[in-house]
């Protein structure tokens, strides 16, 4: 069974900014994967040469075992794309828009499935209003709706909820699990890290055109530990410890400490100095702890 998506050692240029330098992934059928990585990290042009917008100077990118070059058009109808702009038609309804976009794919006598879709998306409402009278976040709707209309086996969302209400998030999060549910492939971009870490299975993180992790989320959870010391000192915090400080007031100083190697060390300056311990916290790290983190070190 060939992976939903598998990218080889794709490289790209624009001018003298290497965008995408080597990436090698490979995202299984039905898995919910995560695309992570500061602005300019190159993110959305791996999403481009995927949905075939952007050439690969070298390398290879397939869709459900299709190369994006070669079989374009059979690449291009597994997959669905929901782009970080708003870019819609002005001229049409939102029905008329979704009913041109099954076109373009092929696909005739497609209205239950859009009144579905419309429905997911709360956008019945609004099904015969002119795009260019709806709010950002209706748009943002619509444009969910247009990758999902003629039914693709994969998915990439670059920023769904980017500028949207919490309440359009939580019903489009509902029916993308229910896609996943039924098995549809779904590749997950965004900054909103608690997202990432509550739908995605596995995540890669990029940086500068690379990828610089790539583990199931829990794994990359468990490379981050923060101790938190509450701390009463005799007198100045030894030197060697600022780097963890954490916060102080005049009663106490509470100290970071971000790896286990770095515990007895602590303690042992800590020892010298006469400082006493009154608390000792094992915090449990976020995605965005493990996000900082690799970015720092890479």
């Amino acid at each position: 069974m060939p992976a939903a998506i598998e990218i080889r050692d794709v490289h790209k240029r624009f001018g003298e900014l290497h965008a995408l330098s080597g990436i090698d992934l490979e995202v299984p059928e039905g898995e919910f994967f995560g695309l992570l990585g500061p602005n300019g990290a190159g993110k959305t042009t791996l999403i481009s040469v995927l949905a075939g917008l952007v050439r690969a100077d070298r390398g290879s990118a397939r869709v459900m075992g299709r190369d994006v070059r070669s079989d374009y058009r059979a690449a291009r109808r597994a997959l669905g794309v929901v782009p970080q702009e708003l870019v819609f038609d002005p001229f049409f309804s939102v029905r008329e828009t979704l009913g041109i976009q099954s076109g373009y794919f092929g696909m005739r006598d497609n209205r239950a499935w859009i009144d579905e879709v419309m429905h997911n998306l709360d956008l019945t409402s609004k099904a015969d209003v002119n795009m260019r009278a709806l709010s950002g976040g209706m748009k943002r709707r619509v444009l969910v709706a247009q990758a999902l209309v003629h039914k693709p086996p994969v998915i990439v969302l670059d920023e769904p909820t980017a500028g949207v209400d919490v309440e359009l998030r939580r019903a489009l999060w509902q029916f993308i699990r229910r896609l996943n549910r039924d098995g549809h492939t779904i590749v997950l971009t965004t900054h909103y890290l608690e997202e990432a870490e509550a739908l995605c299975g596995r995540i890669a993180m990029l940086k500068q055109g690379r990828v610089v992790a790539l583990d199931s989320t829990t794994n990359l959870l468990k490379r981050v530990h923060h101790l938190l010391l509450r701390l009463r000192l005799g007198g100045p915090l030894p030197e060697e410890l600022r780097m963890f400080e954490h916060g102080s007031t005049p009663e106490a100083h509470v100290l970071r400490l971000k790896t286990y190697d770095d515990v007895e060390p602590a303690l042992a300056s800590l020892r010298r100095a006469g400082c006493r311990v009154e608390e000792m916290e094992l915090v449990q790290p976020d995605l965005e702890d493990a996000f900082v983190e690799v970015m720092r070190r890479s």
